[in-house]
């Protein structure tokens, strides 16, 4: 399952990220992963839950590598239930025009491993344009 949580910057997406990553980890049955920008959501978080932070990775650029990222860190470990992608809006050359290839494919890989993706996108949904919403919960 994809799940959004979408608004403008100062919306409070992250603080409910974390909310739902540490809510999610007292459940689960296999590994949550939380990527963002950089550390300093790192003592916010639950020790249990794996926090990759995207300044230690300063050559993924685009839509691409960063999926490429995405799929290098299931290959790692075989039980990921959740992953949250905070703030992808905020990567290099990661615009709205990506973003609905960019769910797409997400949509796609959920579907095939089973792994939950929690996204938050920092823009309205009137200006998500081109996103097919089948199969995609909102969250705000």
């Amino acid at each position: 399952m994809v799940k959004l949580l979408i608004g403008h910057k100062g919306s409070g997406k992250t603080k409910k990220m974390i909310d739902l990553a540490n809510d999610t980890v007292q459940d689960a049955k296999g590994s949550i992963v939380f990527i963002n920008k950089n550390t300093r959501l790192i003592y916010d978080l639950d020790y249990k839950i794996r926090v990759v932070c995207m300044e230690d990775f300063p050559h993924i650029t685009n839509a691409d590598e960063y999926l490429g990222f995405i799929f290098g860190i299931m290959s790692s470990d075989n039980d990921i239930q959740t992953m949250f992608l905070d703030g992808i809006m905020r990567h290099r050359d990661f615009a709205l025009d990506v973003l609905p290839d960019f769910i797409d494919k997400i949509k796609i890989v959920s579907k095939e491993t089973g792994i939950d993706f929690i996204v938050s996108v920092s823009a309205e949904l009137e200006e998500m344009i081109g996103v097919n919403f089948d199969g995609i919960e909102v969250l705000n």
